[in-house]
Formats: C-alpha cells, sequence, structure tokens
C-alpha cells in the first residue's frame, strides 16, 4: 500500500497541468436574453443615477455597468451580492456586460443595491422603461390590475415587540412616576426631570457616596432616585417604541423596524406563526408590471389610495378602470375612485359567501330581507316591518367618517323566527339593522359592473396577469425573502426585480407574437 501512495505521488510531480487555446474574442449571441436586455437597458437614461453616484466614492465601475450587471443577475434568478461577484468572474455573458472594466466584488454590489441615495434614481429608470413600453403599445392606461402579496423580511422571526405589551408596560410606569412626582397633578417629562435634578443636588448637599454593585446599603433618597431614573428610561424607550410603531400598526421587528409581524402562506411551523414582512403592492397591465409599493399594512385596503396616487405621480395620468379582489373594499376607497373619475372594479366581500345556502337561510342578514323604499322600511321573513329609528355618524378604523341609520323591527314578541334573527340576549330587545346607504350603494355599483361581461373578462385577467405576475415572482423565479431591510432598501430590490420580470416578458411575447396583446380572452370567460 505505501509502495503504490510513492508511484501516485511520483505521477502527480511529473503531470503538467492541461492548457486550452481559446479565443480572446466574447462573442455573444443576438438571440441571447441577457444580450438583448443589455440593448433595452442602453435606451435608458442614467443622467439621475450618475448624479446621484457621483457624490457617494469613486468606483472603478460605471454605475450604469453595475445597474446592468444587477438587472441581467436578477433575470437568471441570482440575488445574493457574492454570487453576482461570482458570475461577474466565470461567465461569459457577465464578461462581456463589464465591457473591459474591474469585476466588483460583494461589498461593491450590496452598497450599490442598498444605498439610500441612488433609490430615487432606481425609481427613474424603472418608470422609464414602463414609459418605454407604453410608449411602443405594449401598455395602455384604460384598465389596471392591482393585487398584493406578503413577503418576508430579512429580521428574525423572534424580535417582535407588540403595542399591546408596550402600551399596557407604559401605563403602569406613568401611574408609578405619577405617585412618586406629582400624585395631584399631571405628568409631563419636565417635572420628572426636575425631580432627578433636586435629588442629585440633596445627595451631593448631604456628601453621600454612591456605590455601585451589589452588597452594598443605599440610603432611601439614593434608591428614590435610582427608581425614578430608570423608570424614567424606560418611560422615553416605551415612547419611542410607540412611535415607530405608529397608528396602523401593532408590532414590529426589533432588526428591522419597518416591517410588520404578519400571517405568511408558507408557515414552516405550520401554527399560524406571525414573521416579521411587508405588504408588497404590484400594478399590472398587460402583463407587465407597471407600479410597485412597498407597505406595512398587514391588510390590502389601506394601500389602494396611497398606492395609486403614487402611480399618478410617476405616470402623470391615472387609469381609467380599477380592478382588484374584495380585499380592496371600503367606504374610502370606493369613495376616492368615485371622486377622481375611475371606474371601480372591485369584488364586494360577500360576493362568494351570498350565493352559498348557508348564507341565503339566515333570515336576520339585511340581504335576505325585502326593502320597501316608499316607507323607508325593511320586511323580515315574519312579515313585520323594520322602519327607520334613528341616524348617527361613525368612524371606521381608517378614520373615514360614515352616516349609519338604524332601523328597528316594530315589535318581535311571538315571532317564530326570532331565535335565528336576532342574537341579542335579552329576549324584549327588538331587531336591528344598522345601513351605511352611501357604501351600501357604490357596492351595488361595483357588483354591476364586475358581472357586466367586461367586468367578468377584466376579473379572469385579473387571476392571470396580477397573480400570475406574483406567481412568476416567488413560485418560478424562488424570490420569497428580502434580501436586506428598511423600506426603502426593499423597495430598490423590488424594481430590479420589476425590471427584470418586464424585460424577460417582453422577449417572450415577442417570440410569440402577441407583444401587442392586452386582454387575455379565455373561451369560458363567461362563466367567470
Amino acid at each position: 500500500k505505501t509502495q503504490k501512495q510513492e508511484q501516485h505521488i511520483e505521477i502527480l510531480e511529473k503531470s503538467q497541468q492541461l492548457k486550452f487555446r481559446m479565443p480572446t474574442e466574447i462573442r455573444i449571441s443576438k438571440h441571447n436574453a441577457l444580450y438583448q436586455a443589455s440593448i433595452q437597458l442602453e435606451e435608458l437614461d442614467y443622467t439621475k443615477l450618475y448624479r446621484a453616484y457621483s457624490g457617494i466614492r469613486k468606483s472603478q465601475i460605471e454605475p450604469r455597468v453595475l445597474f446592468k450587471v444587477l438587472v441581467c443577475a436578477y433575470m437568471k434568478g441570482v440575488y445574493s451580492s457574492r454570487k453576482i461577484e461570482e458570475l461577474c468572474r466565470e461567465n461569459l455573458v457577465f464578461r462581456w456586460l463589464l465591457e473591459d472594466q474591474k469585476t466588483p466584488d460583494h461589498c461593491t454590489i450590496a452598497r450599490f443595491r442598498g444605498n439610500r441615495n441612488l433609490q430615487e434614481a432606481f425609481e427613474d429608470l424603472f418608470f422609464q422603461y414602463v414609459k418605454k413600453l407604453e410608449n411602443k403599445g405594449y401598455t395602455e392606461h384604460s384598465e389596471v390590475f392591482v393585487d398584493g402579496t406578503k413577503i418576508e423580511s430579512k429580521a428574525n422571526r423572534y424580535t417582535f415587540v407588540w403595542l399591546k405589551q408596550v402600551s399596557k408596560q407604559l401605563e403602569k410606569i406613568k401611574a408609578r412616576l405619577k405617585e412618586l412626582v406629582c400624585p395631584q397633578g399631571n405628568l409631563t417629562s419636565t417635572k420628572v426631570e426636575k425631580r432627578l435634578e433636586q435629588l442629585n443636588t440633596e445627595i451631593e448637599a448631604q456628601g453621600i457616596e454612591v456605590k455601585k454593585g451589589r452588597g452594598h446599603h443605599k440610603p432611601e433618597i439614593v434608591r428614590e432616585r435610582d427608581e425614578l431614573a430608570l423608570l424614567y428610561r424606560r418611560w422615553m424607550e416605551y415612547n419611542r417604541k410607540k412611535a415607530i410603531c405608529g397608528e396602523n400598526r401593532n408590532s414590529y421587528s426589533k432588526t428591522d423596524t419597518d416591517a410588520t409581524f404578519m400571517h405568511m402562506k408558507d408557515d414552516h411551523m405550520r401554527n399560524g406563526q406571525l414573521k416579521p414582512g411587508y405588504n408588497v403592492q404590484f400594478a399590472v397591465n398587460s402583463g407587465f408590471i407597471t407600479g410597485i409599493g412597498v407597505f406595512s399594512n398587514r391588510t390590502d385596503f389601506g394601500t389602494l389610495i396611497p398606492f395609486l396616487t403614487y402611480l399618478w405621480h410617476k405616470h402623470g395620468k391615472s387609469y381609467r378602470n380599477v380592478v382588484a379582489d374584495s380585499g380592496y373594499e371600503s367606504l374610502a376607497n370606493y369613495r376616492w375612485l368615485f371622486e377622481n373619475g375611475q371606474t371601480a372594479f372591485i369584488k364586494p366581500a360577500n360576493y362568494e359567501s351570498g350565493k352559498k345556502r348557508s348564507s341565503k337561510s339566515q333570515v336576520g342578514r339585511m340581504e335576505n330581507m325585502g326593502y320597501y323604499e316608499p316607507d323607508d322600511c325593511f320586511i323580515c321573513k315574519n312579515g313585520r316591518h323594520l322602519d327607520l329609528s334613528s341616524h348617527y355618524t361613525s368612524h371606521a378604523k381608517d378614520g373615514t367618517e360614515r352616516k349609519i341609520s338604524v332601523y328597528r323591527c316594530e315589535d318581535c314578541s311571538g315571532c317564530p323566527y326570532r331565535a335565528a334573527c336576532c342574537k341579542a340576549k335579552d329576549s324584549e330587545k327588538r331587531k336591528e339593522i344598522f345601513v351605511c346607504w352611501e357604501f351600501q350603494n357604490l357596492r351595488k355599483n361595483s357588483y354591476h359592473n364586475i358581472t357586466t361581461e367586461e367586468g367578468k373578462l377584466l376579473r379572469c385577467n385579473r387571476s392571470i396577469q396580477a397573480e400570475g405576475a406574483f406567481g412568476q415572482l416567488k413560485h418560478n423565479r424562488n424570490f420569497k425573502r428580502f434580501l436586506t431591510g428598511g423600506k426603502v432598501k426593499v423597495l430598490a430590490e423590488l424594481l430590479f426585480l420589476g425590471l427584470s420580470q418586464n424585460i424577460a416578458h417582453l422577449l417572450a411575447k415577442c417570440n410569440s407574437g402577441l407583444q401587442n396583446l392586452h386582454l387575455i380572452q379565455p373561451k369560458a370567460y363567461l362563466n367567470f
């Protein structure tokens, strides 16, 4: 065995490295997807990018070339900065994309992608390409398909801060501070600071030596000062946490304060675990992503107005028809679309449940009662009238003011359907219905829109185009978690993803000759 090992070592020492002759020129086929992407990206104006990049630091690679490299890497489904560096060193197409410039290392790529000063330039380049698609007739401004999904943040899954717990502890601390500082008056930070200064002055005047650590006796005045200082620090800390959380969130992550804990479709523990993430909104037209928004909201209905306003600001004009699912239904959204002259194709929240037999058998629901308009009353299953009794104004969770009409039954005694109709525990209480007529009328108009032939076609295309864009992103391209933290950096990642996906989609449509097709018309869409 030893003899064979020595012979093997001798052979290795005598062996020489193999050498291959390779051409010095790199020729890329014009049919290559990255070659076509490079040509399209060269048509963009990089003035804003150069202006923003010039004040940061001098780099050995041009920002235009680095931008193209990132977009092409995202087209190949490579998102890690180290993997992109490896592509630039080993892949011939990426060597050609570098244009004989020095290969960027992973730090340069990560700094470029995550720089907050470059985000506006990235947005400008993305919307330049969207405008280019519209000028060539590939997209239009007749309808927009809006949909959202939740993508996990890079933050740790167990770095949560809950608003409910913060508020609970904050009330306890303020109550204790009030006992120590001002039992009779209002508690303010100024009063606490003055009391701390007073205690420190008294300690110095008495010549008390404060010893730190355990095992040392502390006078009563020192103990009061330490407790007050600790409570004051905790008060300021909980106020800071409450300010970070804001009014529209009930949680955030310590390592990514813009991320909110949400339910995700992918649950690795299968127990409904909440994970830090972002609500990502896509605006899709003709299969192309024409707008991207990042929000911390757990639900979709609060994102529609700011997202459409953002699109109007970037495009310079608004879409005529807005197509969305039932998650976007709210009085504020209906009202805003109506005031801005846009047609709502939003599926009502009760659209699917209203078709079920179990829903139709619930006699206490307003939808299952007859409404007699001349007398402004509802008629229950037993034939009794629910007359208008009062009005009041309420505010929804998003702050929208709405006028509620209250209808009360004339008499519920002896009714055989009372147990199924009225859920009140008091047997003498009469059945009441609360109706916001403005919301009901706007919902009725949207229901009429989605049930027309045009509405069915648009709803079918929303399922294909908007949800297809997310399916392409999360399933086919395997992007399920952000690599950066914060809304600014996350949006930059999504802009690279959206631009690369638009280029790949355009190449696919051109290869099939469908580049001017805006709406897909399935054969069975009328039954949708």
